[in-house]
């Protein structure tokens, strides 16, 4: 059962704080409701976070009320002198002002009307919820959800956001299950509105699968919750319709040693790199195209490290994903021709990787449902577990959220982590198979 946190809620894996203000608050503050990421997916911490904005609150309503009531008390002929009965604009900006420079408003954020008020389209609040999501995300994700919420807002963007009902998202469901995969894949094909991708599907019998479907109306609603959040919707009318389609999740395909084998063969000039990089670390094709020469780290003794972090080619995909991996004995040849400043892969992008993956196994006929250059880390961490590592220690090497064990000990929680000493003998265990 979740936890409960007033005037909190649960988005995902963060905690989001929202809390109204009182109608006579909301119009001088220009706000409906405070709101504030609380910025974790902990309860405990969640929960002390949002107890410090609920007296943030009240401050802040007992000072807009005082303030105003003084700003108010002045003689009548001031009043009328500055036109307050005759302007309610001019008088609540008066009001605005003196509130402002006694520093009751801090953030001093221009007035508007109560958004509950304003009659908005469903493609300016579109443009909106995508123009922020654009600083959220990084590109390869805000690309899916920019096509989604595009398709949408090409069959609902001249409504009114709160004309949209259970109706339409039954409709919208119905709707992008005529997809056809291949929609986007030419340039005929790009940039369509839905009832063109729909007319362009209906060419061919190849419909996109369930899990394709799902992420669509997922990050649809999704965008509908935002609406809710921002105080647009009372609440989010597709969230009472069903996805029926029953979606099989196709995990990954795992290399065998003999692929691995044919692979590093065929010696890619751009693909070998990259690749051998990953089965001898488990990184995420990402995070090996986004190393520089600053992230090789000596440590003595045990030889140089990969610092996986943050940079300016990338973020990481979670907080786990920051750390340190031994760089394996089989690399130590490819290191010394790699840029020594700089991008250690230049000019070489995960989308670059994995379509070259992609023409390379297709080249060499290896066929097998679910192999795609993920697979590289599937390997690795296949033969950490054959080699005996316990899960805990290839999660860390990896980037993975440290496992649970059996008496519910949380690591992430209780442990320091591996040692680099232990960290050197995981690698060093792991064998290419001769080619």
């Amino acid at each position: 059962m979740s936890a409960q946190i007033k005037y909190a809620y649960l988005k995902g894996k963060t905690w989001l704080y929202r809390r109204n203000y009182p109608g006579d608050v909301a119009l001088v503050v220009g706000q409906g409701a405070m709101k504030q990421s609380l910025k974790t997916g902990d309860a405990q911490t969640a929960r002390v976070r949002a107890a410090q904005l609920n007296a943030e609150y009240e401050t802040l309503v007992v000072r807009v009320r005082e303030g105003a009531e003084e700003a108010l008390s002045g003689p009548l002929e001031a009043t009328q002198k500055l036109g307050w009965s005759r302007d309610g604009a001019a008088a609540l900006a008066h009001l605005r002002d003196t509130l402002g420079r006694s520093g009751t408003l801090v953030n001093g954020a221009p007035f508007a009307r109560n958004s509950k008020g304003a009659l908005l389209s469903v493609q300016t609040l579109g443009d909106q919820y995508l123009r922020r999501r654009a600083c959220e995300l990084r590109p390869t994700g805000f690309k899916s959800v920019r096509y989604s919420v595009d398709l949408f807002l090409s069959k609902y963007g001249k409504r009114n956001i709160r004309g949209i009902n259970r109706d339409d998202g039954r409709e919208f469901l119905g709707l992008i299950s005529q997809l056809s995969p291949f929609v986007g894949k030419s340039e005929s094909s790009r940039g369509l509105s839905l009832e063109g991708a729909i007319n362009y599907s209906s060419r061919s019998n190849h419909r996109i699968k369930p899990t394709t479907q799902k992420r669509i109306w997922e990050q649809v609603t999704h965008f509908l919750d935002w609406v809710v959040y921002e105080g647009h919707l009372e609440q989010n009318p597709f969230k009472t319709v069903r996805f029926e389609q029953r979606v099989k999740q196709n995990p990954y395909a795992v290399l065998t040693n003999d692929e691995v084998k044919v692979l590093l063969k065929a010696d890619d000039q751009v693909l070998s790199p990259v690749m051998l990089t990953c089965l001898l670390t488990g990184m995420r094709a990402g995070e090996a195209t986004g190393l520089m020469g600053a992230d090789l780290v000596s440590k003595g003794k045990l030889g140089l490290f990969f610092h996986v972090r943050p940079n300016e080619l990338r973020e990481l995909k979670t907080d786990a994903a920051n750390r340190l991996v031994p760089v394996h004995p089989g690399l130590e040849k490819l290191i010394k021709k790699l840029p020594s400043a700089g991008p250690l892969f230049p000019d070489t992008k995960v989308d670059h990787i994995t379509k070259r993956f992609a023409r390379v196994r297709d080249s060499l006929r290896i066929d097998r449902p679910g192999l795609v250059f993920h697979s590289t880390r599937k390997w690795f961490i296949t033969q950490c577990e054959r080699a005996g590592v316990p899960e805990h220690f290839t999660a860390s090497l990896v980037g993975h959220k440290s496992a649970r064990s059996e008496n519910g000990i949380t690591y992430g929680i209780y442990s320091a982590g591996i040692s680099d000493e232990q960290k050197r003998e995981i690698i060093d265990r792991i064998r290419l198979p001769v080619t």
